[in-house]
């Protein structure tokens, strides 16, 4: 192990992302060499121990990417107190323990990511970093172009205006359409919330992109890893996506 900060020691280990990481050290429970941590910051140097909620944390170096295709009808979390059924129930097979990076709502498919690199994590998530991710939604409605250009322009969900987006049709009948809307940030079902705003009532919702990674033929509720040129990808991508405004 290498002189690094605690919380990038304890994301690099898979114990949660950088920012939870950092919430666990603010409550207390992390410990180096017997002495309770609570400031953000604190380095550990090669032959030092810590604990987390009294559990040693030994150095993870093998590090984890993986493409899930969600299915409906699974939360994007590690456990659920509904004990409704978890992504973590179709990575039966994955041997290291891994996380969500971001979320997916319980009633939306499509591309989800694994990992246990809590640095890749913090890159794909954060708000500053424009990740553009991209949805397919099926909706009842006429596809007009003035709702397209309202949702491109941002419209108010929860009080607060959407940043700009894309947004295409992609097929379009009589009382039905099928959208591509492009967002970069992350708000609570905020596709469906956008598309309610302009009138639409979204009948299906798949992610099929993100950060320049595609979902493609990956069958639902299969995985894969992902390729060393893919990890470099997303994480470029948020490198330059960060210099936006």
């Amino acid at each position: 192990m290498e002189e690094m900060r605690l919380q990038k020691f304890l994301a690099h280990s898979g114990v949660a992302s950088r920012r939870a990481s950092e919430e666990m050290i603010l409550q207390g429970r992390v410990k180096v060499n017997g002495e309770k941590v609570t400031e953000l910051g604190t380095k550990v140097y090669p032959g030092d121990e810590v604990f987390v909620d009294g559990k040693k944390i030994e150095s993870e170096e093998k590090k984890f990417y993986i493409m899930l295709n969600k299915p409906v009808g699974y939360v994007t979390t590690v456990s659920d107190e509904k004990n409704r059924p978890t992504v973590m129930d179709l990575l039966g097979d994955v041997n290291a323990r891994v996380y969500p990076v971001g979320r997916l709502d319980f009633n939306t498919e499509g591309l989800l990511l694994l990992s246990n690199d809590g640095d890749f994590t913090y890159k794909v998530t954060h708000p500053k970093h424009y990740l553009e991710k991209t949805y397919h939604v099926w909706v009842t409605g006429k596809a007009k172009t003035n709702a397209l250009r309202l949702l491109e322009t941002g419209v108010y969900i929860d009080g607060r205006k959407t940043a700009p987006a894309k947004a295409d049709v992609l097929e379009s009948s009589k009382g039905s359409a099928v959208l591509s809307i492009t967002i970069h940030e992350g708000r609570n079902r905020q596709v469906r919330k956008m598309c309610k705003e302009v009138g639409f009532k979204v009948l299906g919702l798949k992610r099929v992109s993100e950060g320049g990674l595609n979902l493609g033929n990956l069958p639902i509720g299969k995985w894969r890893h992902l390729t060393k040129a893919e990890v470099d990808l997303i994480e470029k991508n948020a490198s330059t996506g960060g210099e936006k405004k």
